[in-house]
């Protein structure tokens, strides 16, 4: 493992606070001045299985985790029979001495100590947060103050329980691991806080969805700040409303957004084709996991790549854009934001668990964020569809002296049926006409990522390149990354250079959707594809192993 990133691993049952206590170690360490970057795995149960929380931390930026870790925690007896071999080289296992009678590691007795207290399940996980302390070097008073701030409901049984088993790791563990702190304290944000934040920053009005992995956890941070952010947020009855409630929304002038996954995605396309014959300004998180139907629903993959490039009948221009960072997640969906509204046009946001549900110390800053503004009507007679050189039409909302329609049917400029072949031909070339002008607008922006100048040249997209560029780190790889942000429309103009080449391309898919998306529109051809399909992000040491056979 990279020897400069110090990797926490805490795993026990579902309910037992495990989440909790790797969001405690990462905000301890973030407040040391270090970066983090935290990922959660979680099977799809409310109660029991297995969880586990992975937090790598440094003094330089850290774009993923490690399962190579320094200090695991395992608060049952799975966790210790899953992980204890996850150790890095000097690296310690503690365990729940409750559950597991004898092995390496350091032993304490978390269960027969949480029982001496209400809601002992529930207490469980605080003593990974005590491991944690003990091993850091804290004297028990930070050690206490960690506690009261993280755990602050039954903060003095949580401080008792915690104070319990500190004491039973000190003599072990205490100081086992002094850690460098580093510069200024920033924010610890998820991928889908960061796109929340994002399109309010955006001018975002409206946010309408229904709960699907790993979309959820938006539509319950912006519920939760939606008077803070001024959005007015609604968890629909289904996807199939939440896509027309929010072209709805739109015709009243609200700039909207939804968020799903796969099988969510699947029941919107009907609704995101009539967006894109009323060419409504919709945006769309589409989240990725595993498919197909509901396959691992909790789990990472990159498999809707395809379906996101041809998301609905009939021909209508749409743009797919993939964040590679969290804090570019936050740029790119108030960008999305405003290319909609300027072009009238659906966008996705097409992202993945390993994005939108992990977290990582990040800067934002609001005051670069994109504006949506649309291009509004002057006055006068009013035409919704109105032919223009660039086919974008004025728009103008309700309530207002002119008729404002808005058709699902085939119609002519002012909005009225018809099934005219003249007429039909004039709006497929007018919603076509706005492809050009997506593209024009596309190319001021910035299309691709490039990360080195020198060495073999890697493709990859999406949160696949958080990992990439740590499994360089780690690998000591001197190498090119390009990571395309916008994949409709494909970024030609701006991987010209790399046409007729053979890169090597590391993606989350079987079938390799990405490569052949570079072959097919960029004229790249993989020399080597590097895929992980088993629902689990990229390992950085394992990739770089990968990557450095594939470079051979």
């Amino acid at each position: 493992m990279s020897r400069d990133v110090f990797t926490f691993l805490v795993g026990g049952k579902a309910g037992e606070g495990v989440k909790k206590a790797g969001s405690t170690a990462a905000g301890h360490l973030a407040l040391m001045g270090r970066h983090v970057f935290q990922m959660d795995d979680y099977q799809s149960l409310i109660k029991g299985g297995h969880n586990f929380s992975v937090v790598s931390s440094s003094v330089r930026a850290v774009t993923s985790h490690y399962m190579r870790a320094d200090l695991v925690v395992a608060l049952d007896a799975l966790s210790y029979d899953l992980h204890h071999e996850h150790l890095a080289d000097g690296g310690v296992v503690v365990y729940n001495s409750d559950q597991v009678s004898d092995g390496p590691g350091v032993g304490l007795p978390m269960t027969s100590e949480a029982a001496k207290y209400p809601s002992a399940e529930l207490r469980v996980g605080v003593a990974g947060a005590a491991a944690l302390a003990a091993a850091l070097g804290l004297d028990r008073g930070a050690m206490q103050t960690l506690i009261a701030r993280e755990y602050a409901r039954d903060v003095e049984n949580n401080i008792a329980y915690a104070g319990a088993i500190y004491d039973a790791a000190v003599p072990a563990l205490g100081g086992r691991f002094r850690l460098e702190g580093g510069g200024a304290v920033m924010p610890i944000v998820s991928g889908n806080e960061a796109i929340g934040l994002g399109a309010a920053a955006a001018g975002l009005d409206a946010y309408f969805a229904y709960p699907m992995t790993p979309s959820s956890s938006l539509l319950h941070f912006l519920a939760a700040h939606d008077r803070d952010l001024g959005i007015a947020v609604v968890h629909a009855e289904s996807e199939i409303a939440v896509a027309n409630m929010a072209i709805g929304a739109a015709f009243a002038g609200a700039r909207s957004m939804v968020g799903t996954s796969g099988g969510g995605f699947a029941l919107m396309v009907e609704a995101l084709s009539l967006a894109g014959m009323t060419e409504a300004p919709i945006l769309c998180l589409l989240g990725q996991r595993s498919g197909p139907s509901t396959g691992v629903p909790t789990y990472t993959e990159q498999g809707d790549l395809g379906f996101a490039l041809n998301p609905g009948h009939g021909e209508f221009p749409t743009i797919v854009a993939s964040p590679g960072s969290v804090e570019e997640a936050f740029r790119l969906s108030a960008e999305l934001l405003a290319l909609v509204w300027c072009c009238q046009a659906v966008g996705i946001l097409l992202s993945e668990k390993h994005l939108t549900e992990s977290s990582m110390t990040v800067r934002l800053d609001p005051t670069q964020a994109a504006w949506a503004e649309p291009v509004g009507h002057p006055g006068g007679a009013y035409a919704r569809y109105a032919e223009t050189p660039d086919g974008v039409s004025p728009l103008a909302f309700p309530p207002s002296r002119e008729v404002i329609k808005w058709n699902s049917y085939e119609h002519d400029a002012a909005g009225i049926t018809t099934e005219h072949a003249g007429d039909i031909a004039r709006m497929h070339d007018k919603r076509l006409r706005k492809t050009e002008t997506i593209r024009r607008a596309v190319e001021r922006l910035t299309a691709v990522n490039q990360y080195g100048d020198k060495g073999p040249v890697i493709f990859t997209y999406g949160s696949t390149t958080m990992s990439v560029l740590e499994a360089i780190h780690a690998g000591g790889i001197e190498a090119t990354v390009v990571q395309p942000v916008y994949l409709r429309p494909f970024p030609d103009w701006a991987l010209y250079e790399h046409r007729g080449s053979s890169p090597v391309v590391v993606e989350q898919s079987a079938g390799g959707q990405f490569a052949r998306l570079l072959a097919e529109k960029g004229d790249i051809r993989a020399k080597t594809v590097i895929r992980r399909y088993d629902g689990r992000p990229f390992d950085p040491d394992e990739l770089a192993a990968e990557i450095k056979s594939a470079l051979k």
